[in-house]
């Protein structure tokens, strides 16, 4: 076989390729492979020309991670933005509120039925004993272990797990409670992305911390005897995660200042 390069090869495979092409004299046999060849050439040609042509001299499979991270990184200063713009725009209606309040007997009424609920809401702060529950990811790989290696999910905290520990302490008697020192409230909801904690546009990494304002005697009893908990600390045990409980004498749950809107609500009877 010979090799050629420059434009005398390229002639040379047109030539092939339309020679391939041209009806056979009678008689004369056709091999597949004679028509294929030429074609499978022009094919191959017509992607690389095109793929030079799409990459304009850059690299096609970049690593686009660091974009992706910068992206994600942008995203949450604008959240942190909006949030603190929503705090201010809260702060002034609720001054012109206080104010009308002096001069109007209606909106007066309405306030001071509004802030004898924000305490059983959750915006106001509370200060008391009570539990703090610590979970972790395991330190451990499934490559660490011998015997029956442990899958991924074994060794990291899921969402069923914090909500295990949260409902665990509000049966025991908690009054207030907070994950990651955020307020949670009648309409909090626990979301795990991977092996991070979504929790009111907020995202959270392990070791998560689950604070609650109450007796600490009755919520210790009422973790120990959560099926839940009872399954994450046996996991524990085999796989090495993380849980703590740490009584606290005079613990801070800080108000809830995110937003107040309700999508549908039904008045108590």
């Amino acid at each position: 076989m010979e090799y050629t390069t420059g434009t005398p090869s390229w002639r040379l495979v047109m030539r092939r390729a339309l020679g391939g092409l041209r009806p056979r004299r009678r008689g004369q046999r056709q091999r597949g492979w004679s028509v294929g060849v030429p074609l499978i050439a022009l094919a191959a040609g017509l992607l690389f020309t095109t793929s030079a042509t799409t990459a304009d001299g850059t690299a096609l499979r970049d690593d686009r991670r660091p974009q992706l991270a910068q992206l994600i990184a942008d995203k949450r200063t604008r959240l942190e933005q909006r949030e603190k713009q929503a705090a201010g725009l809260r702060t002034t209606v609720d001054q012109d509120a206080a104010r009308l309040a002096d001069v109007d007997t209606p909106v007066k009424e309405a306030r001071q039925r509004a802030d004898a609920m924000r305490e059983p809401a959750g915006f106001t702060a509370l200060h008391g004993p009570g539990l703090t529950v610590t979970l972790n990811d395991s330190s451990r790989r499934p490559t660490d272990t011998g015997g029956d290696v442990p899958q991924n999910d074994d060794l990291v905290v899921h969402q069923g797990d914090v909500q295990a520990v949260v409902n665990a302490l509000w049966a025991g008697g908690a009054e207030a409670m907070s994950i990651m020192d955020v307020r949670v409230i009648s309409t909090s909801a626990v979301r795990c992305v991977g092996n991070t904690l979504l929790l009111h546009g907020q995202v959270f990494s392990p070791p998560f911390k689950i604070t609650a304002i109450g007796e600490p005697t009755g919520m210790h009893r009422a973790l120990e005897s959560a099926e839940g908990v009872q399954q994450f600390r046996a996991a524990v045990a085999d796989f090495g995660l993380g849980y703590t409980e740490t009584v606290e004498r005079n613990v801070t749950v800080r108000a809830y200042d995110g937003s107040s809107d309700l999508r549908s609500a039904e008045v108590t009877k």
